[in-house]
């Protein structure tokens, strides 16, 4: 293993969106297992202090893995088209409209049934889009149009927490 691989390399799976979740979970189970500061506690603090950074970049590479966001953005990195959602926030017109009659709708929901509608609305969104980002990365190799796939899922995520969000508050 080498600390410089990239988290597919580091984890033995292909360079792609599409991946086995079960996959991911079991192979970072194994990794941790191996790399457990603890198993080197005979070979001195110096093989420990190796083991912990192994640890930490181990989780790293789960937590981006396991996450489809991360995952999509990553790729891009990966690839050369780096998302920077915090630079660049542009989005196509109707993608903005859908966003605000979203939020108009959030805004004026009263009832928890008027937001179990609207978050259905969102996760349909949202499962559109990782289509799209599956579709972009793992068969045409679009790097710069997946980025801005993943934005709008960034987008899509944020609203469905404002949605749990209000949620949250009726219930209280």
């Amino acid at each position: 293993m080498n600390l410089q691989s990239d988290d597919f390399t580091l984890f033995g799976l292909p360079q792609r969106f599409a991946q086995d979740r079960a996959q991911i979970d079991a192979t970072w189970k194994d990794l941790q297992r191996q790399a457990h500061p603890d198993k080197f506690a005979d070979q001195g603090a110096a093989a420990q202090r190796v083991a912990m950074q192994w640890s930490v970049r181990i989780n790293e590479a789960y937590q981006r893995l396991r996450d489809p966001l991360k995952r999509a953005a990553y790729l891009c990195e990966l690839h050369g088209a780096p998302v920077n959602a915090e630079n660049n926030t542009a989005m196509p017109a109707s993608f903005l409209m859908q966003q605000m009659q979203w939020r108009e709708e959030l805004d004026e929901a009263s009832t928890a049934e008027d937001l179990e509608k609207i978050g259905l609305q969102c996760k349909q969104g949202m499962r559109e889009v990782l289509e799209n980002i599956e579709h972009l990365i793992d068969d045409q190799r679009a790097w710069n149009d997946a980025v801005g796939q993943v934005r709008a899922l960034m987008f899509i995520a944020r609203f469905a927490a404002d949605i749990d969000k209000r949620l949250d508050q009726l219930e209280a």
